[in-house]
């Protein structure tokens, strides 16, 4: 079994233990199963990845979220304003992602986000098209979706 099999059955151990069946609880169990494995297990190669790779899921999270949040306030003041300060564009966005899931998680992602979405990909699949609503600097919003890919490409590979 890999790490994420173990620590979800300790955090249902947990629950069951304390007879907590919410959310929170299953939550609480999933920290402490997690740094029972990370204490216990740290050394195991094949749990160590695992070990490594949550915090990084945690930070990325967040990271979205927080871009999630800033594009919407984004949108939304263009919306609720007079003026208008769109300036839409398409920009094609060079790729390091090579698998198909890569690529639609990426492409996914990116149109979650309000004031862009991905429109095509490249039939040799090294490059996405990405329309964007505000597109002052398209080196900017280029480096901009690099930077999102690479971020996105450390907990994928």
């Amino acid at each position: 079994m890999n790490g994420l099999t173990w620590n979800i059955m300790l955090a249902l151990i947990w629950v069951g233990m304390t007879g907590n069946f919410t959310g929170s609880g299953m939550a609480i169990g999933f920290l402490l199963g997690y740094l029972l494995l990370g204490v216990t297990l740290r050394d195991v190669p094949r749990f160590s990845g695992y070990i490594r790779k949550v915090p990084r899921v945690v930070r990325f999270v967040f990271f979205f979220l927080r871009e999630l949040v800033v594009s919407n306030l984004r949108v939304a003041y263009d919306v609720l304003t007079p003026t208008d300060y769109m300036r839409p564009g398409v920009i094609a966005v060079p790729l390091d992602a090579h698998t198909d899931g890569e690529i639609t998680l990426l492409a996914n992602m990116i149109s979650l986000t309000p004031g862009s979405l991905s429109l095509d990909v490249s039939t040799d699949r090294r490059v996405l098209y990405v329309h964007m609503m505000y597109l002052d600097d398209p080196e900017q919003a280029r480096e901009q979706i690099k930077y999102f890919e690479s971020r996105l490409l450390e907990l994928l590979r």
